[in-house]
């Protein structure tokens, strides 16, 4: 089976602005520390379909890309424009992008 198609941190804001959504596929015990503020929460293990648009590009992210990239496979089986953000929020985080905590303030990814 191929990869899905791989997208690194450093292209993800450029695809949020033409309109794309970033899917956050952690548990929400590792997003309550941190996580990327444009993010739409769904975890892996509860994900939700009805919560992603069908329409839009999907760019799919969890701790450091495993998860996600399952995630991935799994929406562009269905159809889905989804592709899997590389490092997740580890290299998300050491690219010095914005993280932040549930209230808004700035967060930690561990």
């Amino acid at each position: 089976m191929s990869l899905p198609p791989q997208i690194v941190v450093t292209e993800v804001l450029a695809l949020l602005d033409q309109g794309a959504v970033l899917v956050d596929v952690r548990e929400l015990d590792e997003t309550s520390a941190g996580r990327a503020p444009q993010a739409i929460l769904n975890p892996m293990l509860s994900f939700d379909l009805a919560s992603v648009p069908e329409d839009t590009p999907l760019l799919v992210i969890c701790h450091s890309g495993g998860r996600s990239q399952q995630v991935t496979q799994a929406l562009r089986q269905r159809g889905y424009d989804a592709s899997n953000v590389v490092g997740g929020m580890v290299a998300w985080a050491a690219a010095g992008l914005p993280v932040v905590d549930l209230n808004g303030q700035p967060g930690i990814i561990a």
